[in-house]
Parts: C-alpha cells; structure tokens; sequence
C-alpha cells in the first residue's frame, strides 16, 4: 500500500506524459479516439486501479519489480537504475537477467497511433521500438510474462497475484463484472486495461515544458534556445523535422515531436551488450517479412529527451550533445570521433538499410550550432522533470 500512497501524494504535487508479405488486414488502423477523451481523468477509476498495478512489485516472480522499475516517475518514466552496463538495459526480476533494448520513456506515449501501414507504404505506430504492440494495453501486458523482465510463468499467474489482495479483487468486480476473474484471460486483459488508463492521464502527458509555456506566451527562449529551434525546423540546416514534425498524433492536436514511423540511422552496436545475434528492429516485428525492415526502429518522441537517457534502442550513447554529433558526422568531415569513447564511431549494427537519403541532407554544424540545438532540445522537458537538466 505504499506504493499507493506515494503515487497519490506525488500527483497531488504534480497537479498544484522486396514488398511486405503482410497485407493491410493484418495490420489495424489506428483506433478512433475522440481528441477530448484525452488526457483521461486521474480520478477516473480504471486509472485509480491501473495506478496501484503500476507500482505494484507483487506482479512480478521475484515480487521485487513493478511497471515503475523500469518506468520511473522520477525520471520521466525511463529506467533510473545503472546497475545494467550504466542504464543501457535493464535488470530482470531475478536480478541477473537483462533485456536487450533500452527502456524506452512511455511519456506521452497514449498518442501513438496503432501499429498500421501508410497509403505511401512506410510503417507506423504501435508500441515499443519495433511496434509489435497495438495499443497501450497489449504494451502493458508484454513485460509480465517476459522472461528476461517481470518474469511470471503465466498471465494466469499474474491474476492469481491479483487475488491476493482482497483491494484488488472488489475493485475489479465493481469495475469490470462480478465474474471477470471466471476467465483468467479476460481478467489479465483487464489488468493490462486499468494500467493502459492510468498511461493516458495527465501525469504521462502534461504538456508544460518551457517550450509549451513559450508557444502560449508565459515565457521566452534565450537566444542560444531560439537559435536552436530555428535549427531545429530548418529543412536549410537540419533536418531534424524530416522525423520529428509536429502534430503527428491523431489522438491529440499539441506536439509529439515524432511522426512515429521507422528509420535505420545506422546506430553502432552496444559492445557492452552480448548479444548473441543482431537486434533488427522492425525486422523482429512478428507482423514483418521484409528484410528492407532491418534496423529500422521507431521515431521516439523527443519530448523529455534531455534527461531520459542513455540513448538510442541500445543505450549505446550516454549524453544527449552526443548523439547531436552523431547525427552530424554524417555531414560533417570533421565529426570523425565519438567524444565518448575518444575513437572512431563505429559501424552501424544494421548497416545495409541505413536512411541515407534523409541523413545526408544538411550542412555541417559548428559547436555554437550544435549547443543550441541542445538547448532547444533541454526545453521539450516537462516542468516537473526541469530541475534534473542541472546534471545535463
């Protein structure tokens, strides 16, 4: 029950984010949502019991994980722990095992559009990094049983947790029928919904970075700021918004700062992750049997970006200018090393599928360049996240 508490007094603070095999009926449209059914209400019920689950660690085998090991509040809902190769992946339940991506941050992530495919013919949507789930409630379900993560043997297990705790089980009858828990498989479904609630409040998304304050005039951008954002929308300079345009949700009319679709930007393996194969990417979507898919990973929102590193699908760069500079070594002669490790950037980990066409497209950037687009960057970050910039 202390999870519960520390959830409720927190957001009480907050509140004073080769051709496809498949065909287009394997792959649903975006749901219809009406804009104004979002942000979904804290006190709205399903969110109150999807809350206590988030938090709750008796979910996982070693009753020792939540959603919010890996998802932290504190952290604009990324992984805070760097007991795995410095926060590049994380640990499991059992303390030993480790996952294989970086936890993405799930802010703002209620406005992805279902996992679908474009009239252009380019994937888009879903959840995680290679889309393989729907919606939010088939993303909160995956870690559970995941062996390298929550762990459990069953989704029947992960019910049988649940009736443990007589809170729970009234909440779900009164919520979801008196027999909901006659069939396991609906009640795990259940369990999975109530969390994909709580994902789509306010406190996942509040829209008020400084960047959200400027755009309704509460404040204004430093000059190195508002050179960044100039940077940051120039198809002359950068071409940052090729990927990361605006209002690309069909959910939500305020920026997203991603279009949700997938690109191979030639991201270089994580040596300190051994893996015993490649991670494809897209490619490894059940969904996908292209192998022009290889290496592609999804457009992350870049709202929250400046503290919810490491970065990239495997954490392989630790700081945000950093990856600023990868970006730019594709333009730029001068950009041969990577500042982090002093040597050589190295070779992309997919390397013959990498979105040249669109990384290739801009000047070179000076340092003055490059530190504002950092900046402009730092101001995508929610108020209550501000104060971590200071070790940025």
């Amino acid at each position: 029950m202390k999870y519960i508490a520390a959830f409720f007094s927190i957001s009480a603070l907050l509140l004073l984010g080769c051709q496809p095999v498949i065909q287009d009926s394997d792959i649903k449209p975006s749901p219809k949502m009406a804009r104004e059914d979002l942000p979904v209400a804290l006190d709205h019920p399903k969110a109150q019991l999807g809350s206590q689950l988030f938090f709750d660690p008796n979910l996982s085998q070693g009753r020792n994980q939540s959603c919010a090991s890996c998802h932290d509040i504190s952290r604009a809902f990324t992984d805070v722990r760097r007991d795995a190769f410095n926060g590049a992946v994380s640990l499991g339940s059992n303390e030993l095992s480790v996952g294989e991506r970086n936890a993405p941050t799930i802010s703002y992530s209620a406005l992805t559009p279902g996992f679908h495919r474009t009239k252009t013919g380019e994937f888009r949507g879903g959840q995680f990094l290679d889309g393989r789930a729907n919606d939010l409630a088939q993303q909160a379900a995956g870690p559970f049983t995941n062996p390298v993560e929550m762990q459990m043997p069953s989704e029947d297990s992960v019910v049988d947790r649940v009736l443990e705790n007589p809170v729970y089980t009234q909440q779900f009858r009164d919520l979801y029928g008196a027999n909901i828990f006659a069939d396991k498989n609906k009640a795990f479904k259940a369990v999975a919904d109530a969390i994909a609630h709580f994902e789509q409040t306010v406190l996942f998304m509040p829209f008020d970075s400084k960047y959200d304050r400027v755009m309704r005039g509460e404040a204004s951008f430093t000059q190195q700021e508002e050179l960044g954002r100039t940077l940051f929308f120039s198809q002359q300079f950068t071409n940052c918004n090729a990927c990361h345009q605006l209002s690309a949700s069909p959910f939500y009319q305020r920026e997203t700062f991603t279009n949700y679709e997938y690109r191979n930007i030639g991201v270089p393996s994580n040596p300190d992750l051994s893996l015993t194969s490649l991670d494809e990417g897209l490619y490894d979507n059940p969904l996908i049997n292209d192998v022009l898919q290889r290496g592609k990973f999804k457009v992350p929102t870049l709202r929250n970006v400046a503290v919810t590193g490491p970065y990239m699908h495997n954490g392989v760069f630790q700081d945000l200018r950093t990856v600023v500079l990868f970006y730019d070594q594709y333009n730029n002669p001068m950009r041969k090393v990577n500042p982090e490790t002093g040597e050589l950037w190295e070779q992309p980990e997919i390397a013959d599928n990498v979105d040249l066409k669109t990384l290739r497209q801009s000047p070179p950037l000076d340092d003055r360049r490059v530190d504002a687009l950092v900046a402009f960057l730092k101001t995508l970050t929610d108020q209550r996240y501000e104060s971590l910039l200071n070790g940025q």
